[in-house]
């Protein structure tokens, strides 16, 4: 496994997102034996850079990868995610980014990963009642104070990144981004780029979408986020189905899968955007830790790049009103 660089935080070339394995997808929280062994195996292959948040589940996600670190502690990149759950009473998807809501958070996430630091801590969420200025310096005092390492943003605005890098060096920014969900390309990674922040794209596979495994959503239950996703249901399903076969003959022409193919074009973009495809299954990670050794030719990214634009927004309209502030 190669490694790269998070501004100053070396990572594997592609980590694991943990949120499937007990939160947002149908079977999710059903087989944790198995997602342990899953993150054991991702570990045994370098993949060393694990991600969380407190409020997968909530709380039942990070539970679950401290019991799969538990004597491997020194071999991950840990990171996970505050600022979805209110602890003032509020509770879980009310945003609160006060300081004293952080620093409620990480002795809860410390404490449900066994651990004594979080290697990288992100705002989940930006809170617009609270200025980026006073979250970003309780996040300084956690790093001076050693419980966290570097910090993190998701899904912020151009405005809020280059304030809140003012106040402390901001190391990744994790943001949705892949073969149908190009929108930080014309602002935000141009920052990221000038400030020397990393990138982090979650659900680089289009929520399962880009592998082309998925031909119908009759199997999602009541617990699949994806079922009210816009890209998943209707016309724009079958619409998008035609994005799915456009990578997949482009992974029969290159020898590779689908997901692998997904991952290999995020690879090409530049070696400061790390994915964190997520997953469940042992075969799953290891299917995509070797994209790491798929090439694609010039005319091949090329042909990825003309991809066929995705129907329909990337979350629902509540979800969507959190993101980019």
């Amino acid at each position: 496994m190669q490694h790269v660089k998070l501004g100053d935080l070396e990572v594997s070339r592609i980590g694991l997102g943990a949120m499937g394995m007990s939160h947002g997808y149908t079977g999710a929280g059903s087989d944790d034996a198995e997602s342990i062994r899953t993150i054991h195996r991702a570990l045994d292959l370098g993949v060393n850079f694990l991600d969380t948040a407190e409020i997968y589940g909530p709380f039942t996600n990070e539970e679950l990868v401290g019991r799969a670190i538990r004597g491997r502690r020194d071999e991950v990149v840990l990171a996970t995610k505050f600022g979805l759950v209110s602890h003032a009473g509020g509770g879980p998807r009310h945003l609160d980014s006060s300081p004293a809501n952080i620093r409620t958070a990480v002795e809860g996430s410390l404490r449900r990963l066994g651990t004594d630091h979080i290697d990288l801590y992100y705002q989940h969420r930006v809170d617009p009642d609270t200025p980026i200025e006073d979250t970003v310096g309780t996040l300084a005092e956690l790093v001076a104070e050693g419980k966290v390492g570097h910090i993190g943003l998701s899904e912020a605005g151009v405005g809020t990144i280059r304030r809140a890098h003012a106040v402390h060096p901001v190391t990744a920014l994790q943001s949705e981004y892949s073969l149908w969900t190009r929108d930080p390309e014309d602002g935000v990674l141009p920052l990221l780029r000038e400030l020397g922040i990393g990138f982090v794209p979650y659900s680089p596979l289009g929520r399962g979408f880009l592998t082309g495994t998925i031909r119908s959503t009759d199997h999602f239950d009541t617990t699949d986020f994806r079922a009210t996703n816009p890209r998943f249901t209707g016309e724009n399903f079958r619409r998008n189905l035609r994005i799915a076969d456009e990578v997949v003959g482009v992974a029969t022409e290159v020898g590779a899968t689908p997901a692998q193919v997904a991952l290999a074009w995020l690879l090409a973009r530049g070696e400061d955007i790390v994915p964190i495809p997520g997953t469940k299954r042992v075969a799953r990670v290891e299917e995509n830790a070797a994209a790491v050794r798929v090439e694609l030719t010039t005319e091949q990214l090329a042909q990825l790049d003309a991809l066929t634009p995705a129907a329909g927004t990337h979350h629902n309209e509540e979800q969507m009103r959190l993101i980019g502030r």
